[in-house]
């Protein structure tokens, strides 16, 4: 029988939907962004001009939320999308001037939300939940076709 409760892949969502929804109330009211939104930002932020497929894979986000998320940002003027001088089919993203704005204002609560969890935790517990972490990471990309060849860039949320 499946107790949902102990099942890891279940318990980890679940604490990954919390803590996305923990952080998300900074940018939601003071930009109105979404998660997925906020998460194409960060992205871009650390990797700019990569195009949207590589959004939604550093992520592992839908390529059609990311789609949507791209399109709302383009269109709210927070990222600037350019044709690649080499290749005329693929498409670059960067952060417009106001996208580097909110990016920047946000980064420092993302940063601090993330030390408030880490303090829940003593330095040797920290360190062995970051190996801990890897180590999941490392299984899940070697499983197969579900997951992208190698883990996901991992934006604060």
């Amino acid at each position: 029988m499946l107790e949902l409760e102990d099942f890891l892949p279940y318990r980890l969502s679940v604490l990954s939907n919390r803590v996305s929804q923990g952080i998300a109330a900074t940018y939601e009211e003071r930009f109105g962004l979404s998660v997925t939104e906020w998460r194409v930002i960060a992205i871009l932020g650390r990797y700019p001009g990569i195009s949207a497929t590589e959004v939604a894979q550093r992520s592992a986000m839908d390529k059609v939320a990311v789609s949507r998320a791209v399109r709302r940002l383009l269109d709210q003027r927070r990222i600037r999308r350019e044709a690649s001088a080499t290749d005329r089919r693929a498409r670059h993203l960067w952060l417009s001037s106001d996208g580097r704005a909110v990016y920047d204002e946000i980064v420092p609560a993302a940063l601090e939300y993330e030390q408030r969890l880490e303090n829940a935790l003593s330095p040797a517990e920290l360190e062995a939940f970051q190996a801990l972490i890897g180590k999941l990471e490392r299984a899940v990309f070697a499983s197969g076709p579900e997951g992208p060849a190698s883990p996901p860039a991992s934006p604060k949320d």
